[in-house]
């Protein structure tokens, strides 16, 4: 499935992650700023190309600016901006 629109869940709270979805004509990209980077970067990576992997959403660049977020808030928000992007999961 393609996104139709740009979208956007998310804050820049603590303990939360704000993810921006833009199409993107080369697969699939993840740009991650995160709190935790070393440490959790790229669990916070898998996590994101699970759930595109799952819905079989191809060309889209996520952009996710990370405070701290556990995986079920990250999982959550990457299914609300898709929802808001135009893609029925």
């Amino acid at each position: 499935m393609q996104l139709q629109n740009p979208s956007k869940a998310g804050t820049y709270e603590s303990n939360d992650i704000y993810i921006m979805l833009f199409p993107n004509s080369d697969g699939n990209k993840v740009e991650l700023e995160s709190v935790v980077y070393e440490t959790y970067g790229k669990q916070i990576e898998n996590i994101i190309f699970s759930v595109l992997k799952k819905y079989h959403i191809e060309n889209v660049l996520v952009k996710a600016i990370d405070k701290g977020a556990l995986d079920f808030t990250i999982r959550a928000r990457l299914l609300t901006a898709l929802k808001r992007g135009g893609i029925n999961v």
